[in-house]
């Protein structure tokens, strides 16, 4: 049985960072693109960033490029956003993702976590 669980959400004030976590079991991990979502509040679900199974490529949504890293550790089943410069407008749920095809930052992932909630406070 597969689960994805992701952790590290909080409210934080702008200009702060935070870092999500994602472990992901019941699966051959290094095998698995994965991704971080978000969804706000009356708005679409939209792909943040995600990582090949190699960390060889990596990928941002424009809104958040030099702000978000995305990262993994295989040997932990884990992968990481590190989430700089927070903006009120980055409020949303993340979700983390898993799949063994590439679909980057569309939301076609067979596996999803419950979600971890971001609140950034101006």
């Amino acid at each position: 049985q597969v689960q994805v669980m992701e952790s590290g959400g909080g409210l934080v004030q702008a200009g702060g960072s935070l870092r999500l976590s994602c472990t992901a079991s019941g699966l051959h991990f290094n095998q698995y693109t994965m991704g971080w979502f978000r969804q706000a509040p009356r708005k679409e679900r939209e792909g943040v960033s995600c990582i090949s199974w190699s960390a060889g490529s990596t990928y941002y949504v424009g809104s958040v490029k030099g702000r978000f890293t995305i990262s993994r550790d295989n040997a932990k089943n884990t992968v990481y956003l590190q989430i700089d410069s927070l903006k009120p407008e980055d409020t949303a749920m993340y979700y983390c993702a898993a799949d063994r095809l590439d679909w980057w930052l569309l939301p076609q992932y067979k596996y999803w976590g419950q979600g971890t909630q971001v609140t950034v406070s101006s």
